[in-house]
């Protein structure tokens, strides 16, 4: 049975810095896809970061230069490292773990990110 369960939000002043995680569970980490996709009150679900199962990473612009996503292979576990953060990224954040043709999308529960002073 495949689980995703996110961890690593909280409460965080403008321009602090958190680090989100992401475990998977399954024998599907290797071969997955994931991303970090966000969704903030009243607006639509977004894609924050992504990195392919050969390491290749990808941003949304607002967060370029200030997130950082990882994957650890041995650890069959994602990270976004968010720093710099702003009240305008208050959200709660959710990974996605997928094969590349489709196969397989497993979705985690989401963890609440606030950032406010």
């Amino acid at each position: 049975q495949v689980q995703l369960v996110e961890s690593g939000g909280g409460l965080v002043q403008p321009g602090g810095s958190l680090r989100l995680s992401c475990a998977v569970s399954g024998n599907i980490f290797s071969l997955s896809a994931l991303d970090w996709y966000r969704q903030a009150p009243g607006k639509q679900r977004e894609l924050v970061a992504a990195i392919s199962n050969g390491g290749n990473t990808n941003y949304v612009d607002s967060v370029k230069g200030r997130f950082t996503i990882s994957r650890d292979n041995a650890k069959n576990t994602v990270y976004l490292q968010m720093n710099s953060l702003k009240p305008e990224d208050t959200a709660v954040y959710y990974c996605r773990a997928r094969h590349p043709t489709g196969w397989y999308d497993y979705w985690g529960q989401g963890t609440q990110v606030t950032v406010s002073s």
